[in-house]
């Protein structure tokens, strides 16, 4: 055997390693970026579990126009007041909110729990329904009798 041999099983020895080395941090950080999604998942299914919103007031003006909604926050998680969606008859209120306060603050842009969070609204004309969607995904709904 002559040193070409010893050399080629070198190479090929040291290319093994190498290969080795680069699949190996390659599928540590693979499982790292599954296991830390897994994580986040379960944060937010724990988070959805423990949340819940009520519907507390809807208010009214003189012409039964809807001018606010009182939202109550009895659940364990803190809420985002951009993450809650108010839906009016089917319509998602976005350029027709006013104003939203929790507890009489405007300037908060969190909702803790046991709080509530008034959204006030431009008059719309005597809805049927009320529907308060949380960044968790739980939701009240309020059927008004308008007969």
């Amino acid at each position: 055997m002559g040193f070409s041999v010893s050399g080629a099983t070198a190479i090929i020895l040291l290319a093994g390693i190498l290969a080795f080395g680069i699949a190996f941090t390659a599928a540590t950080n693979s499982f790292e970026v599954v296991s830390d999604a897994q994580d986040d998942r379960a944060d937010r299914l724990l988070d959805q579990q423990s949340s819940d919103i009520e519907i507390t007031a809807v208010r009214f003006n003189e012409t039964e126009d809807l001018t606010a909604v009182d939202i109550e926050n009895n659940g364990v998680p803190e809420l985002a007041i951009p993450g809650t969606d108010l839906v009016v008859d089917g319509r998602l209120q976005t350029d027709e909110i006013v104003e939203t306060n929790v507890d009489g603050d405007t300037e908060t842009d969190l909702w803790l729990p046991g709080e509530t969070l008034t959204v006030e609204v431009e008059a719309t004309e005597a809805p049927d329904r009320v529907k308060v969607t949380a960044e968790t995904g739980v939701a009240d709904l309020e059927v008004i009798d308008n007969g």
